[in-house]
Formats: structure tokens, C-alpha cells, sequence
């Protein structure tokens, strides 16, 4: 019976396979250890990025960090003063919105008792007007890269013309305060390039065989036997078998070029819209702990959009204009320089927060609600487990 040359005894490269011993009968029995595995360079080299004017501090991988936007070629227009809100309160919430905004909240626990909700008698209700200042900077900014994808007669343009620069090529952000972005071809910078992964061939050698084309039986453990003189069948007594992940050949297609051992360099350009956001919540003396209004929403008083907003004037909370000043003042500061400011908005918001005393069997007690919500904190609950064990 005729047994398949599992990789032959010679591979891809025209060498004789390692572990190739021929015999008697005309079989082989490899028992030899397979070649160290040859890999291609993991990164491709320097001298594979051409000099482009403009680009010089370009890497591969993004190594050439965020591009600094240039001087505005005309006077950016200055902020100015939002008009005066006047109205800045909110009413209260009844006593029947509270104690139905405590029997939602009862009935969501599986192990409370609705009995506080229903038959507990509100004695006491505290408004609390609790401010929230919101500063958003729309910033856009820039970086590039050189990049390569395998080369299949895409456009050649390196050299034919100077490229434009980072900042001068066209992209628009499709929302503002919205995150986005977007990846661009630098125009005259497309060259084509032998593969670095596998040096020109369009095929490496496999991982799993090193190369070789086949491997140690595993059946046999490459003995060529089973027990005694049993031959092993897996193998037909060879000793090694057929590379499942090469079929036998040795070598895989190149991933880098997948086989068509040229590649087109060129320089993407990463265009990055960010929403840079700062809160501040005004410190209430509710006794409700202030990281629970980032849950809720509230009502909004003020609303000011511009490309650069002026601090806020007239508000009755001195620490909310104090914050508003900070936050402008260091957004500017800090975004101008490696960005560039498309935008900027700032919102008050008044979150209502009421303070509830009730009376429930004899002894008084006290949950919050807060927010257009209407969400309720009662850590203090006094029925809190209604389960029976049986």
C-alpha cells in the first residue's frame, strides 16, 4: 500500500525537510526534533516609512502623538455675557407625590414592607434647591500614522505633489458634543513596499511545524510503534504526521500581506472629536448623600452655547459662579493646546431634593426624593425584611 509523502523531504524553501531519515523500504522515519521556529520582523522598519514635508515626526503604530492646531488665521470672535435668568426656584412636591414615590419604592424590594409607605403619616417636608453646573468643551484633535494594507493596484501617489497638512485637510464633525471619529488617507503619501513580514515571498513558515511540514505523532509519540512491533497506523510508522495547520506545506499565506508580498505604506490621519464635561453639584444640607443625584435629572434653568462661553452672571449660589469661572478658565487653558475648540456649553440645573419626616407605629422617620424622577433614598427604612422562613 502506498502511503501519501506527508510534506515531501523537501519544503517550501527548497531545503531538505529536518527529521528526514530515508530507509530501507523507501518509507522515512522522522524522528529527528523539527527546525526553530523563523518568524518574519513583528514590526516593519524605518527605512520602509519615506521623509514626508510636513509628516517628519510620523511613526507606525501612532507613535507620532497629537498634532497642536495652528494660530487662527482670523480673530476668534469673543465670548459675551448670557442674559439673566430670573426665575431660579422650582415649587415643591406635594405630600401625595411623596408617599406614592415611597410605595414604588417599597414595592421594588422583594424583602420590604409596604405597610411604612401606606399607613405612615408625613409630619414634615424640607424643599432643598440643589444646584448642578454643567461645563461641555467640543474639541477636535488630531494625530497621525503611518499604515499599510497589502497591495492590490491601489493608487501610487507619494511624491507627485506636496502632501497638505494635518490641519488643512477637510473633516467635519457630524454632531457637536457628540464623540466621533474619523480615519483619513493622507493624500501624495501612498508608495507600495516589499512585505516585511515575509520579506517579499508571500508566505511564512507555519508556527506549528517550524517550517517543517509535518510533526511528532502524537499517537506514537514519534516511535513509529504502538507496542512492541505494532506499527503505529496513525502515522504509517513514520513517526511524525501531516501539519494539520499548513496541510503539509510548511509555510502559511503572509497575514501581513496575504500573499501579495507588496504593501501600500501611506500616512492615515486620526481625526478625534472629543466632549470634554465637568460637573459641579452645589453641597445641599439635606443630609442625602451627593453621589446619588448623578442618577437623576432635573430641571434646567440656564442653557448657554457659543464657541466660547462667558462665565455665568446674576446667579444667586455665589459657589456655582465660582465654578463656572474655574472651569472655564481651566478648560481654555488646558484644551486650547492640543486641540482645537469647536464649541462650548454650560447649563444650571435644579434638582429638587425634599426631605421627608413621617410617623410609623410611634417612632419618627426619614426618607429623600430627589429628582425629576422622583427616586427616593430610605436607608433607614423600617420594615425592611416581611420574609419567612419556613
Amino acid at each position: 500500500m502506498a502511503y501519501p509523502q506527508f510534506g515531501n523531504n523537501h519544503n517550501l524553501y527548497g531545503t531538505v525537510n529536518p527529521g528526514y531519515v530515508p530507509t530501507a523500504e523507501g518509507t522515512s522515519a522522522m524522528f529527528a526534533p523539527p527546525a526553530a521556529e523563523s518568524h518574519g520582523p513583528s514590526a516593519p522598519p524605518a527605512s520602509m516609512f519615506d521623509n514626508m514635508p510636513g509628516y517628519e515626526g510620523t511613526l507606525a503604530g501612532g507613535g507620532g502623538g497629537f498634532l497642536p492646531p495652528p494660530m487662527p488665521a482670523h480673530p476668534v470672535p469673543q465670548p459675551e455675557p448670557a442674559p439673566e435668568q430670573p426665575h431660579w426656584n422650582i415649587p415643591s412636591i406635594t405630600e401625595e407625590t411623596a408617599q406614592e414615590a415611597l410605595k414604588l419604592y417599597a414595592s421594588s424590594k422583594c424583602c420590604y414592607s409596604s405597610a411604612p409607605a401606606k399607613d405612615g403619616v408625613i409630619t414634615n417636608m424640607e424643599a432643598f434647591n440643589t444646584y448642578r453646573y454643567r461645563l461641555e468643551t467640543f474639541t477636535e484633535s488630531r494625530s497621525t500614522e503611518w499604515s499599510h494594507e497589502p497591495y492590490t493596484g491601489q493608487p501610487v501617489d507619494a511624491y507627485a505633489q506636496p502632501p497638505p497638512g494635518p490641519w488643512d485637510i477637510p473633516a467635519k464633525a457630524v454632531n457637536f458634543f457628540l464623540n466621533d471619529k474619523q480615519t483619513i488617507k493622507v493624500p501624495y503619501t501612498s508608495s507600495v513596499k516589499s512585505c516585511h513580514g515575509c520579506v517579499g515571498m508571500g508566505r511564512k513558515p507555519c508556527k506549528d511545524c517550524a517550517g517543517a511540514g509535518n510533526k511528532v505523532c502524537w499517537v506514537c509519540n514519534g516511535s513509529g510503534y504502538r507496542h512492541g512491533d505494532d506499527r503505529c497506523h496513525h502515522c504509517s510508522g513514520r513517526g511524525r504526521e501531516n501539519c494539520t495547520r499548513c496541510h503539509g506545506q510548511g509555510a502559511m499565506q503572509c497575514d501581513i500581506c496575504r500573499g501579495k508580498q507588496q504593501l501600500l505604506v501611506y500616512i492615515n490621519l486620526t481625526v478625534k472629536w472629543t466632549n470634554n464635561s465637568n460637573d459641579y453639584v452645589v453641597e445641599q444640607l439635606s443630609g442625602l448623600n451627593s453621589d446619588n443625584l448623578s442618577q437623576v435629572s432635573g430641571k434646567e434653568l440656564f442653557r448657554d452655547t457659543q464657541y466660547l462661553v462667558y462665565p455665568v452672571m446674576g446667579f444667586p449660589d455665589p459657589a456655582v459662579v465660582q465654578a463656572a469661572q474655574r472651569f472655564i478658565s481651566e478648560h481654555q487653558g488646558k484644551f486650547s493646546q492640543t486641540s482645537r475648540i469647536l464649541q462650548q456649553r454650560q447649563t444650571i440645573e435644579l434638582i429638587p431634593v425634599t426631605r421627608v419626616t413621617y410617623l410609623w407605629k410611634g417612632k419618627s422617620h426619614v426618607y429623600f426624593v430627589y429628582g425629576n424622577e422622583f427616586k427616593v433614598n430610605a436607608d433607614n427604612y423600617p420594615a425592611t425584611c416581611c420574609c419567612t422562613l419556613m
